[in-house]
């Protein structure tokens, strides 16, 4: 069991250090092409890569399983949308902010998921508040500039987190009734057309850019959407939630190791203070609550004997 729960955590880490750098060659993507152009390309790469684990799948009796259903087909075009939303957001959002602000900006998901599931039920402790809060000054200290303005890429970063914690609400109500291998490579293929679709009317398409852009389309669709993906799926089915939650946070520090050492990026202290505030704040809001369900588990273990005096 500890064997498999390393190399889970391990698989995690490389998916998180995947995402983070990801940051990076959409940057170097757009020196090339427009931001609709690069996502469209990325993600049918994307659904090309995972199309063999679709085909490989095997067939399941159970109603809605491994099927191409109605209601899986449908679920999966709203997941596309919403994924198609947030990708584009953060993809036009780098055009006007750093590699580091994005990924840290993005990973303020983590919060916002919780803060969204109150609106269809879902508790949300202590833990959640106190890491928001955390999170709300690190990025205020990161992104507010010296005229007391946010950039407009820092907002629209934010607004993509938006949609990245409302995607993962969709992608947990999906998962758990369909194959989430075959919702994935739906949403990703409806991300693809509706992307290039929208650089068809928008933007200039012309081959030699798209080659020049090639390096790092790759490594944005194969690597970060296929291989990542795939390497989530088989290390969440024996990952610690705990393990989970500290290593794919990870992912905004790798972000900015990455903006660092590929364009030079440098942060203030202020900055670097904000980081780190936000960080912790992901941390505190998803630890707290995981530390919270444990104790109460443990609890009424501790007092059954007492029933017996």
């Amino acid at each position: 069991m500890k064997s498999s729960a390393y190399r889970a955590d391990l698989l995690m880490l490389i998916t998180a250090l995947i995402w983070g750098s990801t940051f990076v060659a959409q940057s170097k993507g757009m020196e090339h092409v427009g931001p609709f152009l690069y996502t469209g390309l990325r993600f049918l790469l994307g659904a090309l890569a995972v199309l063999p684990l679709v085909l490989l799948a095997r067939p399941r009796a159970a109603p809605g399983g491994y099927r191409f259903s109605r209601p899986m087909l449908l679920g999966s075009l709203i997941l596309g949308l919403v994924l198609t939303l947030g990708i584009n957001l953060q993809q036009i959002g780098l055009m006007f902010t750093t590699v580091t602000n994005s990924g840290f900006i993005t990973g303020l998901y983590v919060i916002l998921v919780p803060v969204f599931g109150l609106f269809i039920g879902m508790r949300t402790g202590i833990g959640t508040w106190a890491g928001a809060a955390m999170a709300l000054i690190g990025m205020l200290l990161l992104s507010v500039n010296a005229d007391y303005s946010i950039s407009r890429g820092d907002w629209l970063q934010l607004t993509g987190a938006a949609c990245w914690a409302v995607h993962v609400l969709l992608v947990s109500s999906l998962a758990s009734r369909f194959d989430p291998v075959r919702v994935a490579f739906c949403q990703f293929v409806v991300c693809a057309v509706i992307s290039l679709v929208l650089a068809v009317i928008f933007e200039p398409i012309v081959w030699t850019s798209i080659v020049l852009a090639g390096p790092a389309i790759l490594y944005g669709g194969l690597l970060a959407v296929g291989v990542a993906f795939t390497l989530q799926v088989v290390a969440q089915r024996d990952a610690i939630a705990s393990h989970a939650a500290v290593i794919l946070s990870l992912e905004a520090v790798f972000a900015a190791l990455a903006g660092w050492l590929v364009l030079n990026e440098t942060l203030s202290l202020r900055g670097f203070i904000g980081c780190s505030l936000m960080l912790a704040g992901m941390l505190v809001a998803q630890l707290v609550p995981l530390v919270l369900e444990r104790r109460r588990a443990i609890v009424p273990v501790q007092q059954e004997p007492a029933g017996h005096h």
